[in-house]
């Protein structure tokens, strides 16, 4: 943990938006956000970035999932062929 004195670190900031922090870690960032405004627009971005990275579509398109079943097809031809 940091004291009041020493700026947290962007692996901090990591924890406090994925809720990893203790109660007093939390208390301690919300202040020094409120307090720093490098800190507070650190932190924007931050949120920005894991905002979007939420909003990613993470299922493959469908002409890769085509792509695997021909594979597969022809894998399992190949192996009743042999």
């Amino acid at each position: 943990m940091f004291s009041m004195e020493q700026t947290c670190t962007h692996n901090d900031l990591l924890r406090f938006i994925y809720r990893e922090t203790t109660l007093d870690e939390e208390l301690a960032i919300k202040t020094q956000i409120a307090e720093n405004p490098a800190l507070a627009e650190e932190f924007r971005m931050m949120m920005a970035t894991v905002n979007e990275l939420d909003s990613i579509s993470l299922e493959p398109s469908e002409t890769s999932i085509n792509i695997i079943l021909d594979a597969s097809r022809e894998m399992v031809e190949e192996e009743s062929h042999a």
